[in-house]
């Protein structure tokens, strides 16, 4: 099934192009992300050979540190991916979460994960930001 196959819904807010090509992009997205997991998860696998001496054995633990936080972020970015992707699906995607409004298109192009319209995604930092303060 080719790309041009696929058979999403109407977008109240993007046109069809628009709406194909940011599915287009969430999708490319998942697909690395998977990739990138196999790989790491080979890699960390491979790894575990018994190290020379305790210099070596503390690079490996920083390296598996590092790449257990990166693995963590991407699968908070899978999830959002995956939701994006169902909202695609659901005809929901490019309306804030929040408002209601549409979320223009040069924003999903930068960020094709928003949920939130700009306006709605500028409050909740401003909300967040004295909190983080104390935190």
């Amino acid at each position: 099934m080719s790309k041009q196959d696929v058979s999403l819904p109407e977008d109240e807010y993007l046109t069809g192009e628009e709406l194909r090509e940011l599915h287009d992009i969430l999708k490319q997205q998942l697909e690395e992300i998977l990739d990138d997991s196999r790989e790491e998860i080979q890699e960390l696998t491979a790894q575990r050979e018994v190290d020379a001496d305790t210099l070596d054995v503390a690079v490996n633990e920083s390296n598996r540190d590092f790449a257990l936080r990166l693995a963590d972020r991407e699968r908070r970015l899978l999830k959002k991916i995956r939701h994006a992707l169902h909202r695609v699906q659901q005809g929901e995607y490019g309306t804030c979460e929040s408002c209601g409004a549409p979320i223009t298109f040069q924003r999903l192009m930068a960020r094709p994960v928003a949920t939130l319209c700009i306006d709605c995604k500028t409050e909740a930092e401003q909300l967040e930001r004295p909190r983080r303060m104390f935190v």
